[in-house]
């Protein structure tokens, strides 16, 4: 696994684990995707991190051509607005923003015409696939983007329902030079018995390189606060904690 020289092990008490310290996909912004809707919402969600653990979130407001044309300058923007709340509330948790870029003809044009994107550390630049159709050429989509210098991470693959016939997809995404990222709340079976075992699959086969919240609203937060959902982020990471920027 590429990063595993980033984690770190840790042991906690029964009921009490959380994976990471730095959560590096997140909808905390406010209002400016179907994460957070206003500053109060976002500065909820970072306190309910806080008493997890998380110390540090990268913001990563959805790129969607048809839906969400956020740019540099509107999420830099949100960005401003909450990291001013979050002083003038004297809360100790640092803020940084990317993006999570559909893999769409928008982004593609982006992507040909070098606008700038913005990635979660260095090169690494956050994508997603459509839920509902599988994509027919993901070679084109990864060779174009290493091409241009960057190197996608692929968030929760373990949802695409159309890899669940054949999980071996899941390797060639991989071969193909995408970086997998699950969703903690897959290994709880939130997202449904298919997707925890999609999960499962990548983690055994040592697939993941990357873990996150994908932290929405508060329904997400309550589920990554519950205690049983602890003890199975614990079951299913073997007590490693997962700090990899």
């Amino acid at each position: 696994m590429a990063f595993l020289n980033l984690f770190s092990r840790k042991r906690r008490g029964q009921g009490d684990f959380f994976p990471f310290q730095t959560d590096m996909h997140s909808h905390i912004l406010p209002g400016i995707d179907d994460g957070s809707p206003d500053i109060k919402t976002s500065l909820e969600l970072i306190r309910g991190l806080m008493k997890l653990g998380v110390r540090r979130s990268v913001a990563t407001p959805h790129v969607i051509g048809d839906m969400y044309r956020n740019t540099p300058d509107s999420i830099h923007g949100a960005l401003k607005v909450l990291q001013e709340a979050i002083r003038t509330e004297g809360l100790d948790y640092e803020v940084t923003a990317a993006a999570e870029y559909m893999l769409d003809a928008y982004f593609l044009d982006l992507l040909a015409d070098k606008k700038v994107l913005l990635t979660v550390s260095g090169n690494l630049l956050l994508t997603e696939f459509s839920y509902s159709t599988m994509p027919t050429n993901p070679e084109r989509m990864s060779f174009a983007i290493i091409t241009e210098g960057f190197t996608p991470i692929l968030a929760h693959p373990e949802r695409y329902a159309y890899y669940y016939r054949n999980f071996k997809e899941y390797n060639r995404l991989k071969e193909l030079g995408f970086m997998l990222q699950v969703n903690v709340l897959s290994l709880t079976g939130y997202y449904g018995k298919e997707a925890l075992k999609a999960a499962r699959y990548m983690l055994k086969n040592d697939l993941v390189s990357f873990l996150g919240t994908d932290l929405h609203h508060a329904n997400h937060m309550a589920a990554l606060s519950n205690p049983r959902n602890q003890d199975l982020f614990r079951e299913a990471l073997s007590g490693r904690e997962w700090n990899v920027l």
